[in-house]
């Protein structure tokens, strides 16, 4: 698997999923054990959906694992202002509808549409990525083609 940057917020965030994940787990395997002792597994509701939940949780950890093994913390308040990096917020111009859209520039363990991040891997974070500041690029989403100016590229407030 490939290495790919994540804010220090992010990582963060990361580990304290980890750690929660962890004690949930601790307390499933408790649970689906005393459930074990009642005896007949097969109508024991609470030992199967015991063990659904644990597969469930240790699915999670073995993903949240992952993600850590796989990314590099980096502070977002060190991005480059003169192209378009990871961790720099970009003001795009959507030439399509007018419309201004402003963005963080984060790795795929971090980014979040919902919270005004976009993957550097997306196809509108490597549309954008290395831009500088008046150029036009143009990505290539699945509905069509999107067509941008970069207007601002400026420092993130958080690492």
């Amino acid at each position: 698997m490939e290495i790919h940057p994540i804010s220090q917020t992010g990582y963060n965030k990361l580990k304290e999923e980890l750690a929660q994940l962890e004690k949930e787990a601790v307390e499933l395997r408790k649970r689906v054990g005393e459930a074990r002792e009642q005896g007949d597994l097969s109508e024991n509701g609470e030992y199967i959906y015991g063990r659904q939940n644990l597969g469930f949780v240790e699915g999670r950890l073995g993903e949240t694992r992952g993600k850590l093994n796989f990314s590099k913390p980096t502070d977002c308040t060190l991005a480059p202002l003169d192209k378009a990096a990871f961790g720099a917020v970009i003001t795009l111009l959507n030439l399509d509808t007018q419309n201004k859209v402003t963005w963080q520039l984060l790795g795929p363990y971090d980014a979040d549409l919902t919270d005004d991040s976009i993957s550097i891997l997306s196809p509108i974070g490597q549309a954008i990525l290395d831009s500088r500041v008046g150029d036009k690029v143009t990505a290539v989403v699945p509905k069509g083609e999107l067509h941008f100016e970069v207007l601002d590229i400026a420092r993130s407030e958080f690492k």
